[in-house]
Order: C-alpha cells, then sequence, then structure tokens
C-alpha cells in the first residue's frame, strides 16, 4: 500500500516531462545524424572528411600518422567509458542511499518527496548514463575494427583492394563516430534528467537548455562555421 501511495505522488506532469525528455532526445538524433542538404551538421560534415582521410590515406607510404589519430580516438572513447562508469556507479550508490538528496530535494521543491520517488528519479539517470556508457564501448570497440580495416589496406595505391579497403575502413570509422556522439548527447541528456529531482518544471526546462545546447554545436557553433568555410556548394554530406 505504501508503495502505491508513494508511486502515486508522481503526477501526469512528471509523465509528460519524461517523455518530453526522450522524445526530445530521439528527434535530436535523427535531425543531426539526417540534416538537409542545405543545412548539415558538424557530424555529417565530418563523415566526409572521414571518407576524404582514407582516401588521401592510400597515397602515405608510412601510416604511422593514421595510426596515431586512430589511438587517440580510442583513447577518447575509453576515457568517457570510464567516466560514464564511474557515474553509473555514483547514481547507484545515491538509489540505495537517497537521504543525502532528500533534504535537498525539500529545500528547492518545499515539498518532501517519498524514497521511491527518488529512486525513480535518478532511475532515469541511470537509464541515460547506462546507454551512453554502452555507446562509448561499442564506439571504442568499433575503432579497433577501423584500425585493423586500415592495416589491411595495401601499401600500393594501384592495387585493386586499395579503394574498397580504404572504403571499408572510413565507414567504420564513421559508425563509431556516430557513436561515440550518441554517447556525448546521452550524458548531456543524462545532466539534464537530474533536474527531475527538483520537479517536472525543472525537467522542462533543463531538456530545453540540453537540446539548446547539443543542436547549437551541431548547427550554430563556431567550429562549424570554421569547418564550412570554403567547402563547396554541392559538398556531399550523405551519412
Amino acid at each position: 500500500m505504501d508503495f502505491m501511495t508513494d508511486f502515486n505522488s508522481l503526477n501526469g506532469l512528471d509523465a509528460i516531462a519524461v517523455a518530453t525528455l526522450i522524445m526530445v532526445w530521439a528527434a535530436l538524433t535523427w535531425i543531426i545524424e539526417h540534416p538537409t542538404a542545405a543545412r548539415p551538421s558538424v557530424t555529417v560534415v565530418m563523415s566526409e572528411y572521414r571518407r576524404e582521410w582514407m582516401r588521401v590515406m592510400i597515397t602515405r607510404d608510412t601510416r604511422i600518422f593514421d595510426a596515431q589519430i586512430i589511438a587517440s580516438l580510442r583513447q577518447g572513447t575509453a576515457f568517457f567509458a570510464s567516466t560514464s562508469l564511474l557515474a553509473v556507479g555514483g547514481v547507484l550508490a545515491l538509489i540505495g542511499n537517497v537521504e543525502p538528496l532528500r533534504g535537498v530535494a525539500q529545500e528547492i521543491t518545499t515539498v518532501q518527496s517519498p524514497t521511491l520517488v527518488l529512486q525513480i528519479k535518478l532511475g532515469l539517470v541511470l537509464f541515460l548514463l547506462g546507454n551512453a556508457f554502452l555507446k562509448f564501448v561499442w564506439s571504442n570497440r568499433v575503432f579497433g575494427y577501423c584500425s585493423v580495416m586500415i592495416a589491411a589496406v595495401p601499401n600500393d595505391p594501384a592495387d585493386p583492394m586499395a579503394h574498397p579497403m580504404a572504403s571499408k575502413a572510413a565507414e567504420l570509422n564513421i559508425r563509431s563516430a556516430v557513436n561515440f556522439n550518441r554517447g556525448l548527447r546521452s550524458m548531456y541528456f543524462a545532466l539534464g534528467a537530474v533536474a527531475w529531482l527538483a520537479g517536472p518544471i525543472a525537467l522542462f526546462a533543463a531538456v530545453t537548455v540540453t537540446s539548446w545546447v547539443i543542436w547549437s554545436r551541431e548547427f550554430a557553433s563556431v567550429p562549424r562555421a570554421i569547418i564550412m568555410e570554403d567547402m563547396p556548394a554541392d559538398e556531399d554530406t550523405k551519412a
């Protein structure tokens, strides 16, 4: 009976706020990965540079430079995977003992939240962090596949297998980057989901701010302007 009483303290506005977060998260992922040709995202534009990187790589006699870049990218995915795993551990610890949060939540909302409600709200953060961890781990793995594919590209540019193998390496590189970016977006929304502890209105506000930050970095940032400078108007931006 206490379980249902605690659960019922969540209202329809809470459900709408959580549904909004999930829908906006999914919608942003789709928009970023499938933008219009007139306004490509940084993710899509960089995919073309990754393809060009593999095409140029064929002409290099020594590919230590390319191997170092791949190693650096893998280090980045490993770092974020470790970070998200540590965050998952912290959230699990809080779910097991929500007392440190109870006073903070009560001061913000002036309403005492039941233990179950706080655990449910932390569960949303845990879900997003867990998803980020899995994306980073898979990204690291696919970068490993890309490394092997690069090593398999023939040294002779005239070899009939050189370009097909380099193309496969490029697509693996792109898929790894896509998963890495998905992991980053999941971490962004995990930070936003923490606002739910202060109530559904705070979660709505956090989703709005998080969405703006992600969208602006893909479509309206200074780095994007630098990347897009002097690019051909008919640049192929297929993902």
